[in-house]
């Protein structure tokens, strides 16, 4: 539109207009309202420029209201103008909108709060804005307590700026379909009491809004200041360093040093800092100007007449650049601009919601069930099934984790601890083990563990037995030798049987714990209170099993001390195995020694004294001879008397055969008793069932209640269930507002 053009209104005098592009602008406007930008980039302006930039004149100029004049910093929060055009009277509807709590943290689906009723006088609006702003600074505060009262500018607000915005939504017959967002001017500098953490937050809130690729950056330039030093401006190059959605625009253009205007004119000719869609210049009244009450339509066209000004560069500029002169130009640009933006962007915000739809209903599904609105019943049927999954572990499953997989190498291992604590007789004296070699007994190779498993510090030699079997005796006749003997060396072994029984019960508890708790996790993991609760519960029955069960192992190791068994072919089928094996080994070594010693005397020289040989066989043949008896030297070896050790072979069989009657039986006892005490005890007659019920408190009047708040489930997961479904409600209801355009 040409700068000559006669105005009408506050500059935005035409009202024809696209009615396409009146449906773009308020499907975004909807949008916007739905809160669905914190998920999706939507199309929108957002006007930035440092601290006395211009900006407020620029937006009272577009939007044809007074903005809050004051010192300092007039706009501590985003401001969103949406405007349209309408053929009713002209009208003002104040809203404020959280997205962000007063603990500052979002709120997941924004909360949009009507602020007064509907302003039908322009001059309303200014203080109207200004109430509303103390409001969205003050979050503890009810905003309706701000509606009244005295209009003042509050020096100590909760905060200083805020994310949470104020929404104005005007409508009126002079007015153009736009919307856009004034956010705080960028500060250089504080004075006074200001706080020095208010320009990187107001920083941090522009860029918040300007980073985002589907936002048009409307940057006020005052042309008083080199434009290079201008916050706003390297902020915006920083966030579109090529210029693809910055709209430039200069402000007071009337303050440009005389001498400096071409300098001026060639960024309105896109000659320098060039901008794909070119930079706009206008001019708003000054301060003297609006205290003498001028009028919107004769501000515009005071700004029409200054660029016709002869004494100004701009009357003189190409018919082209002419169009980028004036508000009224800048709007009509501005919507065009944004509503070619939301058309382009129509078919990826379908794909996008349609994409994040999915994408969090997913994410929904992945959480746990929200609680039951039935506690009790809920927790009843947690229990039972809780309760069905562990009785079938403890039976046993195929699985390679299963608690018996996990507890069977325990057993085999106390076994072999078990096995190992025999008794290490050697059937020969201690002074001849280095020189004696004795081996396992032949008949055990088939069942069970080489003798190479005994425990070699605990070896027993036959004088050793010999002795202590002497020092027992009391009144037995010769040759007799009390059963305590036997029964001391059964007890000694026995003994050492305590520790891996307790041993084994300790490890089988820490892999029921374990496997236990796991299955707890898998139940109740989900409901803090609950699980805790549950656990306490399992652990006290568990702990009653184990003591149950460590009563009935020493049951059996003071029964094991008694020395008694009723398998007596067994007793006395091994007892006869390991004396003969002892006798054959003892005996084997006795004949080898005096064979060697005849072959010795057959090759040794004669020792003569008086012509008689003094050789020790020698003399024995003699003397046999003499009786009359004809011997040999080979024939000695069959006269040898009964083994002197002999009363010792015959206690170290009948403890080894004890042995391994007493060993066998035990070794399946105690692992018996740990499966059928602890490990089935815990589920015998329902007894863990029946614990966490009454240990749960389900029944009795305070049931309901006690169940409610053990299905409390985990506040992060409440949080993030609340947090997608209001996510999800949203996307959902701008999904909606878009195909409605369709």
């Amino acid at each position: 539109m040409d700068a000559n053009a006669p105005v009408n209104g506050v500059g935005l005098s035409d009202p024809v207009q696209s009615e396409s592009r009146r449906k773009l602008l308020d499907l975004v406007n909807r949008l916007h309202s739905t809160g669905v930008q914190l998920d999706i980039d939507l199309p929108m302006i957002a006007v930035v420029g440092s601290q006395s930039a211009g900006k407020s004149s620029l937006i009272e100029s577009i939007s044809g209201i007074t903005l809050p004049r004051a010192s300092g910093t007039c706009t501590r929060c985003p401001t969103e103008c949406r405007l349209s055009y309408s053929e009713r009277p002209w009208r003002c509807t104040v809203s404020l909108r959280f997205t962000i709590g007063p603990d500052g943290q979002p709120l997941g689906v924004p909360r949009t709060v009507v602020f007064g009723e509907v302003i039908t006088q322009k001059p309303k609006v200014e203080e109207r804005l200004r109430r509303a702003q103390r409001a969205i600074l003050n979050p503890s505060t009810s905003p309706d307590s701000f509606l009244t009262g005295v209009d003042e500018d509050l020096d100590h607000n909760e905060l200083s700026f805020s994310i949470n915005c104020v929404s104005l939504q005007i409508s009126g017959k002079d007015l153009t379909d736009l919307s856009f967002c004034d956010l705080p001017g960028l500060i250089a500098s504080v004075s006074g009491g200001g706080n020095t953490n208010d320009i990187e937050l107001v920083k941090n809130l522009v860029t918040t809004y300007i980073s985002k690729p589907s936002c048009l950056i409307l940057l006020t330039v005052a042309c008083e200041t080199d434009f290079e030093n201008q916050g706003a401006h390297h902020l915006a190059k920083q966030y579109d360093p090529e210029g693809k959605r910055t709209i430039g625009v200069l402000t007071k253009p009337d303050r440009i040093p005389t001498g400096e205007e071409d300098r001026w004119m060639r960024l309105i000719r896109n000659d320098a800092e060039p901008l794909d869609n070119g930079w706009f210049s206008v001019r708003q009244p000054n301060s003297q100007a609006l205290a003498k009450g001028i009028s919107w339509a004769e501000a515009r066209e005071q700004e029409r007449q200054f660029f016709l000004n002869p004494n100004y560069p701009w009357s003189t500029m190409e018919q082209s650049y002419r169009r980028q002169l004036g508000t009224q130009n800048l709007t009509e640009r501005l919507s065009v601009i944004l509503s070619d933006l939301i058309r382009r962007r129509l078919p990826e915000l379908q794909e996008e919601l349609q994409s994040l739809v999915k994408a969090t209903r997913k994410s929904l599904n992945t959480l746990p069930d929200p609680p039951s609105k039935d506690p009790v019943s809920e927790v009843i049927h947690l229990v039972a099934t809780f309760t069905r999954e562990l009785s079938r572990y403890i039976e046993g499953t195929p699985d390679p984790k299963g608690i018996l997989q996990a507890i069977h190498p325990l057993q085999q291992e106390f076994r072999r601890s078990i096995r190992k604590s025999a008794p290490n007789f050697r059937p020969y004296p201690r002074v001849d083990d280095e020189k004696t070699e004795f081996r396992s007994p032949a008949f055990l190779e088939n069942e069970e563990d080489s003798a190479a498993d005994l425990d070699t510090s605990k070896t027993i030699f036959i004088d050793e037995v010999m002795d202590r079997a002497n020092q027992a005796k009391t009144r037995e006749l010769p040759d007799n030798y009390p059963f305590a003997v036997t029964k001391i060396f059964i007890t000694d072994v026995i003994d050492g049987w305590d520790q891996p029984s307790y041993d084994l019960l300790e490890k089988c508890l820490k892999v029921l714990t374990v496997s236990v708790n796991k299955i707890v996790v898998e139940h109740f993991g989900k409901y803090p209170a609950l699980y805790q609760r549950v656990t306490v519960v399992v652990n006290e029955v568990i702990t009653k099993c184990y003591e149950r069960t460590l009563q009935y192992i020493e049951w059996n190791l003071r029964c094991e001390i008694g020395v008694f068994t009723l398998n007596e072919h067994y007793f006395q089928d091994y007892k006869t195995k390991f004396l003969t094996h002892y006798r054959g080994s003892r005996q084997k070594g006795l004949k080898k020694s005096l064979i060697e010693t005849l072959e010795d005397h057959c090759k040794s020289e004669a020792q003569l004294v008086n012509g008689v040989d003094q050789r020790p066989v020698t003399r024995i043949l003699t003397g046999l001879n003499e009786l009359g008896v004809q011997a040999g030297v080979m024939d000695l070896p069959k006269m040898m008397e009964s083994d002197p050790y002999e009363p010792a072979l015959e206690i170290m069989a009948s403890v080894r055969a004890y042995f391994q009657v007493a060993y066998k039986r035990f070794v399946d006892n105690v692992p018996m008793t740990i499966d059928q005490e602890l490990l089935r005890g815990l589920d015998c007659d329902r007894g863990i069932e029946n614990a966490l019920l009454d240990g749960l408190g389900v029944g009795g009047p305070t049931g309901h209640q006690r169940c409610l708040e053990l299905l409390q489930e985990p506040s992060n997961i409440m949080i993030r269930r609340e947090d997608l479904s209001k996510k999800l409600k949203r996307l959902e209801t701008a999904k909606t507002q878009l195909m409605e355009l369709f």
